[in-house]
């Protein structure tokens, strides 16, 4: 069952889910620090041309499937126009209210 992206608990994760679903490059940089880091299936990825390649140029959308650390990690299945649907699962570091690491990966 999908969580609805609103009922999401923390308001930066659930801002990045927003983006992500809106193909909003800049709401999605808004709500990460200037020095974001991120890593994709255990190796640190450089987080322009990642997000680029994988969520922005082949359209990625998230439907939540569970939430836990306080809404912090997320299980989700994930779509884009190059890899179609993946069950994934996605791990947020946030500080004063911005994502300053993700890590995603298979679930």
């Amino acid at each position: 069952m999908t969580i609805a992206v609103a009922k999401l608990t923390d308001p930066a994760v659930r801002a990045f889910v927003t983006a992500v679903n809106a193909n909003d490059r800049n709401a999605f940089f808004a709500v990460l620090t200037p020095d974001a880091t991120m890593s994709d299936d255990g190796s640190d990825r450089n987080l322009a041309d990642w997000t680029e390649r994988e969520i922005f140029a082949s359209r990625g959308h998230m439907d939540v499937q569970s939430e836990g650390d306080h809404g912090r990690a997320l299980v989700a299945n994930y779509s884009n126009e190059t890899w179609g649907e993946m069950r994934t699962a996605w791990r947020f570091t946030v500080d004063d209210g911005k994502i300053t690491r993700f890590e995603t990966g298979q679930a």
